[in-house]
């Protein structure tokens, strides 16, 4: 140890014990700065590459008018080829709620309408006032 030691003061380096549970210890005569800044390098390089999937919502009344659905869908296309997850909001008020089917039938209509670039990852279900689910983008292969 004393000796690798004294090679890495002669060399102006540093000695990094690598495995120290091994017998005997493994260690290695590097530049522990430069080697920091490398790895600090590489850690900054892979967090620019990651997508972080925010999850957008967007609400749908019951008895929604055709334009202003048409609108909404082309919001929700929007996200989800940015790659959001979209959770959509089905909302009940009054006598609507125990009509629970017209919302069933507006969510597969939603589903359908953006089967070719989303898929569910959440299916509708019914909590209270609001019928609810989510949807991400689906998969490339490549």
């Amino acid at each position: 140890m004393e000796e690798a030691l004294r090679k890495a003061e002669e060399k102006g380096l540093d000695l990094v014990e690598i495995s120290p549970n091994a017998n005997p210890p493994v260690c290695k005569i590097m530049d522990y700065g430069k080697y920091r800044f490398e790895q600090k390098k590489k850690e900054k390089e892979a967090k620019k590459k990651q997508k972080v999937q925010v999850v957008k919502e967007i609400k749908f009344r019951v008895n929604i008018e055709n334009h202003d659905y048409q609108t909404k869908i082309k919001h929700i296309r929007e996200f989800i080829q940015e790659g959001d997850k979209v959770k959509i909001w089905i909302w009940f008020r009054g006598r609507e709620n125990i009509h629970p089917e017209i919302g069933e039938k507006l969510a597969n209509k939603i589903i359908e309408d953006l089967s070719d670039i989303a898929m569910v990852e959440k299916p509708p279900v019914k909590e209270g006032r609001n019928m609810l689910f989510t949807l991400v983008p689906k998969q490339e292969k490549k």
